[in-house]
């Protein structure tokens, strides 16, 4: 009756972090038939209201006065709505939970009972065995905020904390996707970011992120999934998945093919296990992107990534300056006699891959001979090779 009741006469029952719940109203005799008392404070001093059998009778009395009208009225003023977003911050800055569940509106004591108005969204929880309400809302994330700031929506948090079992795969990501989180993937043994595996123990996978230049540990988990939801409710999860953008899906090796035409790049060929310039095969079974794009850069081996496809990893290699500055050589090249390479215009020999070549080294096309400087009577012939695998910069072979 209460709730309904402001409601008629248009006025607030403000909702307070106290003992009662509301502002303007404590609990002072317990047991008794009117145990909580009303008061505001008038001119400097406490003024005292009554004494009323509920704290909603009570915050109705205060609600009545001046003092209860301002107070609501700064409030109304001072709080503008918070977004979806802006409420979930909101409650990581406070450590609050808002809890999750099976109804309308995905969250405990928020109910849309007034679709189509300004706030349609109403929080509400049962205290001392009535339903109590919280105020009203335009998104269910600032309703489910103001549940969460509630003597009842902190002690529920607790309890589901302390009584939660392990989190399936399958209910980690429904209750990822209930918050609106990103369990970020990464080419890992467990396959998620920030998230790690302690074969041996009950809960193996464990859940850290860098913070302030430091690893900072979030705690052990049944799955992998679970660890993963854990980070991504951190505040370096949301940064991470707020930066990420969904890989794009990998090209076939027609794709590759027709992208480096579009781009007007060359896929050079090599004599190699995988055919191409600069890309390797990595021998170990079941892998889903077993081919990798490396250069040579700055004296040392340069990893660009590991893809479906030799072609895929050919292209790759192709955009960087590294392959772009091969396939201006090989160019030179056929442009002094040698023959077309097959299917992309330019040839180098290796095996696994080879660096850029020595100022003034030629690239041997098979019956090829390479230009000979005018007058001269020495037969020259550089080939640059180099063994799969090898970290070590390739030697030069020279044959006079």
């Amino acid at each position: 009756m209460v709730p309904q009741q402001a409601q008629a006469q248009k006025l607030t029952l403000l909702v307070a972090d106290n003992g009662a719940g509301y502002f303007g109203v404590h609990l002072n005799k317990p047991g008794q038939p009117k145990p909580y008392q009303a008061h505001v404070w008038r001119g400097g001093e406490q003024v005292y209201l009554g004494m009323f059998a509920t704290a909603e009778e009570a915050a109705l009395c205060v609600a009545r006065t001046p003092e209860g009208r301002a107070a609501a009225a700064e409030r109304a003023a001072a709080a503008a709505p918070l977004t979806s977003e802006e409420a979930r911050q909101q409650a990581q800055a406070e450590k609050l939970t808002l809890v999750v569940a099976d109804n309308s509106t995905g969250y405990f004591g928020v109910y849309l009972n007034q679709p189509g108005q300004a706030k349609p969204i109403q929080a509400q929880v049962r205290r001392d065995g009535r339903k109590v309400s919280l105020g009203r809302f335009a998104t269910a994330e600032e309703a489910a905020l103001c549940v969460a700031r509630s003597p009842e929506g902190r002690a529920v948090a607790a309890e589901r904390a302390a009584a939660a079992p392990p989190l399936t795969s399958e209910e980690a990501r429904q209750q990822a996707q209930a918050e609106k989180l990103t369990l970020l993937v990464a080419e890992s043994t467990t396959g998620y970011f920030g998230v790690y595996l302690k074969p041996g123990l009950s809960k193996p996978f464990t859940a850290r992120v860098r913070r302030d230049g430091r690893r900072v540990y979030l705690g052990n988990f049944a799955t992998a999934e679970e660890a993963a939801l854990c980070v991504a409710r951190s505040p370096e999860g949301q940064a991470a998945a707020a930066e990420w953008v969904a890989p794009a899906p990998p090209l076939t090796s027609e794709e590759a093919r027709q992208q480096a035409q579009a781009e007007k790049l060359t896929l050079l060929v090599a004599e190699s296990r995988t055919g191409y310039f600069g890309v390797i095969l990595d021998s170990r079974s079941g892998l889903s992107k077993p081919y990798q794009a490396r250069v040579w850069r700055g004296g040392k081996y340069v990893y660009l990534g590991s893809f479906a496809t030799a072609e895929e990893a050919a292209l790759c290699v192709a955009r960087s300056p590294e392959g772009r500055a091969a396939a201006a050589r090989a160019a030179a090249a056929e442009g002094q006699g040698a023959p077309p390479a097959v299917s992309s215009g330019a040839s180098l020999k290796e095996e696994g891959t080879v660096p850029p070549m020595p100022p003034g080294a030629f690239v041997k096309g098979e019956g090829v001979v390479p230009p000979m400087p005018p007058d001269a009577f020495v037969k020259v012939e550089v080939v640059v090779k180099e063994e799969e695998g090898s970290g070590d910069r390739p030697k030069r072979q020279r044959t006079l």
